[in-house]
């Protein structure tokens, strides 16, 4: 698989640009490409996270290359907590603490500049990163709410977006 170019033109992204990808809705295998081969931290930059819905605070977030995957390890004082985004099979898990689990969802709101994993396990806050995915991607315009679902592998099964996500809510209420 050729390597991907980042959709931050300047600046590294804090967020994971697969994510991002996949959110949009392009194609599972082009979501997950993982960073180009460069072995150890591709780059390093201090945001704002927040950990179970609390304030945001100070973060730093690297990007790793390892051997079939990229992981996203967001420093939060002592407590790390990691995104690992793998691409042959192209899979999402998260490590709060305990080890690498599949991860269950993950949620864009642009008007916060924020994206969280895991109901709010973790967000982080990247108003640049978050502004040059609206500038890339005119089809992101006007849109606020972007959702996505993994399966218990840690395999996209489902995105949706603002007024269609509660939508999707309801009719998983009513199974």
């Amino acid at each position: 698989m050729s390597p991907r170019p980042s959709p931050c033109p300047a600046a590294p992204c804090a967020l994971p640009w697969p994510l991002a990808l996949l959110l949009a809705g392009s194609g599972l295998s082009l979501a997950l490409a993982t960073a180009p081969a460069r072995a150890g931290v591709l780059y390093s930059i201090t945001t704002k996270c927040s950990l179970k819905g609390a304030p945001a605070v100070a973060c730093k977030v690297e990007a790793i290359n390892e051997a079939g995957a990229t992981l996203y390890r967001h420093s939060i004082g002592s407590i790390s907590q990691t995104l690992r985004i793998s691409d042959q099979p192209a899979r999402m898990s998260f490590d709060s603490g305990s080890g690498f689990q599949p991860l269950r969802n993950a949620t864009v709101l642009f008007s916060a500049n924020t994206l969280c994993v895991n109901d709010k396990e973790l967000c982080v806050v990247n108003p640049n990163y978050l502004n040059s995915l609206l500038q890339q991607r005119p089809d992101f315009r006007g849109r606020d709410l972007v959702q996505a679902h993994f399966g218990s592998d840690g395999r996209l099964d489902l995105t949706c977006y603002d007024q269609g996500c509660q939508l999707v809510g309801k009719a998983m209420e009513t199974r």
